[in-house]
């Protein structure tokens, strides 16, 4: 195949969308699967040479899909729109390779939560800030990510935090949150925000059952650690 053509030079049936109907995803290199997200190159290069480039600038399969939206505007040729496309086929693929859970699985314990939560939050650059919803009998019924921060911290507000929980009729909660630094040891501001939100699920009769940090190997439970906010 002859890279150096437009995806429309080239003979229709070694253009990437025709060779995956023909001979399925499995045919395709890494590149002519990221041209097909893509969709199109740039003035004077291909869609799959835009690929490539992506590729080397990355260094790994690997490392692109844990690339940013940010950094991946930095290559040129990928805008806002094509980076966002990339990062949503990136976790869209790693979210399903999490093991399928019951249809309501129950977090009795903090390491049931961290395990439901690792493969989806644990990796992410900044901190994602999780409202986890329970039903009466602890049931699990959703998830919210409500706050998405910097890399140091993030901006939580109770009235996002409990919103979700009264729309959805929870009985309790918990919340989680990763620090992408690797270490889960809590901050002030981790512990501010818990105890906040501890007295006003009180208010709410929506009681805060735990406060989780998370990296990729390992975790904090702040009501294991016997903070006091907890009812």
């Amino acid at each position: 195949m002859t890279h150096s053509l437009t995806i429309h030079q080239m003979p229709k049936e070694e253009r990437p969308r025709e060779r995956l109907t023909r001979y399925g995803s499995q045919a395709l290199s890494s590149s002519e699967l990221i041209a097909i997200l893509l969709g199109n190159g740039t003035r004077g290069s291909s869609v799959i040479q835009l690929a490539q480039v992506l590729l080397s600038h990355f260094g790994s399969l690997e490392s692109l899909a844990d690339a940013t939206v940010i950094e991946l505007c930095q290559v040129k040729g990928i805008g806002q729109a094509k980076a966002i496309q990339l990062k949503a086929a990136f976790d869209l693929g790693r979210r399903a390779l999490v093991p399928k859970e019951e249809t309501k699985p129950r977090l009795d314990t903090p390491i049931q939560a961290y395990k439901l939560f690792r493969d989806s939050y644990a990796y992410a650059k900044q901190e994602n800030f999780i409202v986890v919803l329970q039903d009466v009998k602890g049931y699990l019924i959703c998830w919210e990510v409500v706050a998405v921060g910097t890399l140091t911290e993030t901006l939580v507000h109770p009235r996002e935090v409990f919103y979700p929980a009264i729309r959805h009729k929870a009985a309790t909660l918990l919340v989680v949150h990763n620090h992408p630094s690797g270490d889960p040891e809590p901050s002030e501001e981790d512990l501010a925000i818990t105890r906040k939100l501890c007295e006003v699920g009180k208010v709410m009769d929506i009681p805060l059952v735990d406060h989780l940090i998370i990296t990729p190997t390992k975790y904090v439970s702040l009501r294991e650690r016997g903070i006091k906010y907890f009812h």
